[in-house]
């Protein structure tokens, strides 16, 4: 799977989770998952842990980690909540 395929997979938007980024239809941010991962837990530890994700959910946190350390501002949209779209 490409980055740019990975990188759908994390979602921003204002209105959760403080503009966090967080997977895709999940309340997890990216970093959770990523200081997780530098904790020692396993891909099967966190997929046990939040039943929701898949494993390419914990690649796409791992490929956004990447672009930010890079210091690259990948393009993710903004996502407006429907309550917010109304103002």
């Amino acid at each position: 799977m490409s980055n740019n395929n990975l990188l759908s997979r994390i979602s921003i938007d204002p209105a959760i989770c403080f503009g966090n980024p967080c997977i895709r239809g999940h309340r997890i941010w990216v970093s959770t998952i990523l200081d997780l991962l530098a904790s020692g837990a396993t891909f099967e530890e966190i997929l046990e842990e939040y039943s929701g994700i898949e494993r390419s959910d914990i690649l796409a946190c791992i490929a956004y980690g990447a672009e930010m350390s890079r210091g690259y501002f990948r393009d993710i949209p903004l996502i407006q909540s429907q309550n917010r779209q109304a103002a």
